[in-house]
């Protein structure tokens, strides 16, 4: 029979950087295209094939918080945002309106705040098991322009366990 402690294998990250506190996390950076919904499946298109959008690929289970900073206006009539994992769209951050969300704001939750939050603010830490992928998905109608940089702070909980950028 297997151990479930915890090896010293399973303490790294993808670059071989030792995990020595619960507290100490990789960061993985999702630099998509801006959004186009108005485009037949590109990022933004609500039900289009692309929506939800897959920012991360995970491989095995990790625990993240994963936030965003928004680099241009939103802009699309009713549309909505959310953030969270294949099978759960708002697992992370809850259906936001994407006009409320203009550039130098921090995509933490659904009334985002201005250059600055708590990373207690931020949503987690989320376990998030092997297969599923982390999403942003649009609702209500196309976000037509803007863009959202996304950050991914995670850390693996077994061996051979990664979070990469799907962008």
């Amino acid at each position: 029979m297997g151990s479930d402690t915890p090896t010293a294998e399973m303490l790294r990250g993808g670059n071989g950087e030792l995990f020595s506190t619960l507290d100490t996390s990789a960061v993985v950076i999702a630099t998509p295209t801006a959004f186009a919904g108005a485009t037949t499946d590109a990022r933004g298109d609500d039900a289009g094939a692309n929506d939800p959008y897959t920012l991360f690929t995970v491989t095995g289970m990790v625990l993240v918080r994963v936030f965003g900073e928004v680099t241009v206006d939103l802009t699309g009539d009713t549309a909505t945002v959310s953030l969270g994992v294949t099978g759960n769209i708002a697992a992370f951050i809850a259906v936001t309106t994407a006009t409320d969300l203009d550039n130098g704001d921090l995509f933490t939750a659904t009334t985002p705040p201005v250059g600055t939050d708590l990373l207690a603010d931020i949503s987690g830490p989320h376990i998030v098991g092997a297969g599923a992928s982390i999403v942003e998905a649009v609702e209500s109608a196309n976000v037509t322009a803007g863009n959202i940089k996304y950050y991914c702070l995670w850390r693996p909980l077994e061996a051979g366990a990664s979070v990469i950028s799907a962008v």
